[in-house]
């Protein structure tokens, strides 16, 4: 088949139908589901996991099904956008609520799982929801079993099939068999895989004779045929339909069969296996489903696919979730020629940073930022003033209504607010549609660096909206005395560590001017002791530089030890325009540098007269506002861009 970067004339790769639900996993591992008290939200149900696999793996493919009109049927239609799956054909289902699922990990061998499916929204889809021409873009849609269990939903299934055959694309069948969702048990056996049914086998054996690739468990093998031992079961699948048939076998990887079944079910083509360790098995199937799908869309030989195959359900089974841990191409590739040392992939640095970066909520190609989180210095400016340091806070709201003025919708600008006198301008900041948010964590200039809210940092982070960036200023030069290096490279290290713990974005903010001389293997000197502790931000904020030597030692440890790294914002140091413009210019030939968060250069002016009470607040805005555009239209203009 033609490869999905081979030039194929279709729009898609591949459709798949059915169940889109919210999954709820338990957060406390080796906990009774009713014990379970937190939970992590994630994008479920065997069809979309498949979409955001295969997405990840380079397909271009899509999700047909429905959701509710409600804030979860939301949640699935912006996720599902964010990892590249076409949405043409997801409908909204005015009267319907989106699918649940809420589960737990008891053990390696126990899943609690309860799905709430009653009348959802997936479950409504019927014929009239299969566009004829949104079939016709792909090259192949992927049906699943679980879909044949109501009139409407199978309906649509066999529409999509016959369609799809009919314009010369491919049908794969995921026998994703639950009991439970056939009506055959009850509310709390969401886990049970394979209870028998004849009536469940008929409805499957018809479906059989129309698809192109059938992939199973064992179980789902025997429910498909009708069956009660596994090589009869193969061979009268295989009287019904010449499809290419994966046989999945947990940890002992799969076995592929094309042609006739032989008497030695070991004699099909095997993919290489990954002996790991089993964490979670659910969405397993979907992640080995979504790598087999790369290389058999993809033109590789099937033992390449059934390889891939396994390797996808290896991560998938080390990890807690379904679609989030779905590996993406550079992490499988990662991993295929490296390997691990690790037989819990979930504990793999290098794995695990290949996937963060790869896998961000959004990309941000530049960024141009009002750094508002100064704290001391608007403190010590209201003392001067002689206003009350309350009103800090409300300055803070007008220099989120400047920024949003300057932003006006344009993609690439940010701020930087602070949790001590910035909540109310964060609550302001949401109403925008800005790119980037950085907290800060530091206490005001402490050296050795310490935290401001509290030392159990990782304790606080889980309150802070996903897509909020922690933010560490940090006095470092490589010239300190170790003892003191050692305590703030500790400090860094377990913010790092924290902030992958909850999945939040991490900015390393390094100043060393104000403790040594600043020369041109500093900086480079500085960032290589934070890397070699394993320490990989996501973000660096770095003082202008004396030379292009300077920026080219930066730019070539980054490259060195993270090539996912976002990049480097410049800080300003309350340093005048034309001093800032020199230093735009300096990095115009550094591809790492890729914006700036500046603040006092901006807003300290207007913070000083309107706290006086020589400005009032739209004199304060627009004094602010005109700042940033300047600012803003010098560094795009050292760019070679012009703002929009």
């Amino acid at each position: 088949m033609t490869g999905p970067l081979s030039g194929s004339t279709q729009a898609l790769d591949v459709i798949t139908i059915g169940r889109a639900s919210v999954d709820l996993y338990g957060q406390q591992i080796g906990s009774r589901l009713e014990d379970v008290t937190s939970f992590a939200k994630s994008v479920g149900g065997c069809p979309a996991n498949i979409a955001i696999g295969t997405a990840r793996l380079g397909l271009r493919s899509a999700l047909l099904t429905r959701v509710g009109n409600e804030q979860f049927g939301r949640f699935l239609r912006e996720q599902l956008a964010r990892e590249g799956v076409n949405l043409d054909g997801l409908k909204t289902d005015p009267e319907r609520l989106t699918a649940l699922a809420i589960l737990s990990v008891e053990s390696d061998k126990s899943f609690p799982l309860l799905f709430y499916r009653e009348n959802c929204a997936d479950m409504a889809l019927e014929e009239g929801d299969i566009d004829e021409a949104f079939i016709a873009k792909g090259r192949a849609v992927v049906v699943t079993g679980t879909h044949f269990a109501r009139p409407g939903p199978e309906a649509a299934q066999r529409k999509a099939m016959k369609l799809m055959r009919a314009n010369g694309g491919k049908v794969v069948l995921d026998i994703d068999y639950r009991p439970n969702l056939w009506g055959l048990a009850g509310h709390d056996a969401g886990d049970n895989r394979y209870i028998a049914s004849q009536a469940v086998s008929e409805r499957m054996k018809t479906v059989l004779p129309g698809c192109d690739l059938i992939i199973g468990t064992e179980e789902e093998v025997l429910i498909a045929s009708g069956e009660s031992e596994l090589l009869p079961a193969l061979k009268t699948i295989r009287s019904l339909t010449p499809a290419t048939i994966v046989l999945k076998r947990g940890p002992m990887g799969c076995i592929v069969y094309e042609g006739a079944i032989p008497d030695d079910l070991e004699d099909g083509i095997v993919g290489k296996g990954f002996p790991i360790e089993v964490y979670n098995v659910l969405g397993a199937g979907d992640a080995f489903m979504s790598g087999f799908l790369r290389g058999w869309l993809g033109g590789e030989s099937l033992q390449t696919a059934a390889t891939w195959a396994n390797a996808c359900g290896a991560f998938a089974v080390s990890r807690l979730l379904c679609s989030p841990e779905s590996p993406t191409f550079e992490e499988l590739q990662f991993f295929l020629k490296n390997g691990s040392p690790h037989r819990a992939l979930r504990k793999d640095a290098e794995i695990n940073h290949i996937h963060w970066a790869t896998t961000r909520r959004r990309d941000i190609p530049s960024l141009m930022a009002l750094a508002c989180d100064h704290r001391s210095q608007l403190e010590e400016l209201a003392a001067k003033t002689g206003a009350d340091p309350a009103r800090i806070r409300e300055f803070k709201v007008l220099a989120v209504k400047a920024a949003a003025r300057v932003t006006n919708g344009r993609p690439g600008y940010g701020m930087l607010l602070d949790e001590k006198h910035g909540r109310e301008a964060m609550f302001e900041f949401a109403r925008h549609p800005f790119a980037w948010l950085g907290r800060p964590v530091e206490l005001p200039g402490s050296r050795p660096l310490r935290f401001e809210a509290s030392q159990d940092i990782g304790s606080l982070l889980p309150e802070w909206p996903v897509d909020h960036c922690i933010k560490a200023l940090c006095f470092y030069h490589p010239d300190d005395p170790e003892e003191l290096k050692r305590e703030q490279q500790e400090k860094l290290r377990g913010l790092f560590e924290a902030a992958r713990k909850v999945g939040r974005e991490l900015l390393i903010e390094i100043i060393a001017s104000k403790n040594g001389p600043l020369g041109a293997d500093t900086i480079s000197r500085a960032l290589e002791e934070i890397y070699a502790l394993g320490i990989k931000p996501d973000w660096w904020k770095l003082e202008p530089q004396s030379s292009p030597a300077a920026w080219a030692a930066i730019e070539n440890t980054i490259a060195k030890h993270d090539p996912w790294c976002r990049g480097v914002l410049l800080l300003g140091l309350d340093a005048p325009a034309e001093e800032l413009e020199a230093g735009f210019a300096a990095t115009a030939g550094s591809p790492i540098v890729k914006g700036f968060a500046v603040g006092r250069t901006i807003f300290m002016s207007a913070a000083e007269g309107w706290l006086a009470g020589k400005l009032d607040d739209e004199a304060a805005i627009a004094d602010m506002t005109k700042r940033f555009e300047a600012l803003t239209g010098l560094w795009l203009a050292t760019r070679g861009r012009k703002a929009a």
